[in-house]
């Protein structure tokens, strides 16, 4: 099984454009089937609803979120659909085990004057304070993934118009805008902090097209980005934990509680279903109350 399911990955890669992170927890959650089939003594070609349903329920005992399970059973139907496409044994692909039902849970985001103290906590003079304010300031004016953020390339950015094209989920290209701050902290970046970094490089194997580098002068890393942002929430006093994502989640809800439409947030975010982007339809306490008091006539 080992050696179909190196097929299969290299079928994600290759013709369904997977993003490495998929290709990487497909390939966990199917690794972690295959050990669970040979404990059983069970070969995939027999493979039927229940012995299934016993696989969930060792997921179950182990406590897996919903979450996960559903992406595990999703990386199983799609890597049986593979099978039935490309070998000679067929699996039944309509296995009646339903996808567990997922509570959809508020994002955590932060309020403006939380990220105001965020950005701002980066000391600009340093080299990379410097360069932690363009990327904090490009996180939050553009809402974009962390994978997003880090495969920028210079190549990426025309600060004139203020917009940059980054590629998301699935290797889409997509457009999404930067405001004033973001371009001015990017400017500054570039014509300092970043062409110190390049100095730094020992090797020249690297083509030196990355827009953000690390220390030594390379493609900074998205671990790198979440090791930024726990250091600024500390060092701004922000008691919200966050990560790249708390950031974009900011991005939408700020965007939403002054008023701009749900499709114009869904494009900017890039998002295939607008479901994705519903769940920004809450509101902060601060909007809430403003409606309170506008529109109570007792308030």
């Amino acid at each position: 099984m080992g050696e179909l399911i190196e097929k299969f990955i290299i079928f994600l890669k290759i013709e369904k454009n997977s993003s490495p992170w998929t290709q990487k927890k497909y390939f966990e959650d199917l690794v972690q089937f295959s050990n669970f089939l040979k404990e059983q003594n069970i070969l995939i070609e027999n493979l039927d609803h229940l012995i299934l349903r016993r696989f969930l329920a060792v997921l179950q005992k182990k406590g897996y979120a919903r979450t996960t399970v559903a992406r595990k059973l999703s990386a199983l139907r799609s890597f049986i659909r593979f099978i039935n496409r490309e070998n000679d044994f067929k699996i039944n692909h309509k296995l009646s085990v339903s996808t567990p039902k997922l509570g959809r849970k508020l994002p955590n985001f932060l309020y403006l004057s939380e990220v105001i103290a965020l950005l701002e906590s980066p000391d600009a003079n340093t080299v990379l304070g410097n360069r932690d304010r363009a990327i904090l300031e490009v996180l939050y004016a553009a809402g974009i993934r962390v994978s997003e953020l880090v495969g920028l390339n210079t190549g990426d950015i025309d600060l004139n118009s203020r917009v940059l094209r980054v590629y998301g989920k699935g290797s889409k290209e997509r457009i999404v805008l930067i405001g004033r701050y973001a371009e001015d902290s990017l400017c500054s970046y570039l014509k300092s902090s970043r062409l110190k970094l390049l100095e730094n490089r020992k090797n020249s194997y690297n083509d030196g097209k990355a827009l953000f580098l690390n220390k030594y002068g390379f493609r900074i890393t998205d671990r790198s980005i979440r090791r930024i942002i726990e250091k600024y929430i500390k060092n701004s006093a922000v008691k919200t934990k966050a990560s790249p994502h708390t950031i974009r989640h900011s991005f939408a809800t700020h965007l939403m509680d002054a008023g701009a439409d749900l499709r114009t947030v869904q494009e900017l975010l890039g998002h295939v279903n607008i479901s994705s982007t519903q769940i920004y339809t809450h509101l902060t306490k601060e909007a809430v109350k403003k409606t309170y008091n506008s529109a109570h006539p007792r308030a």
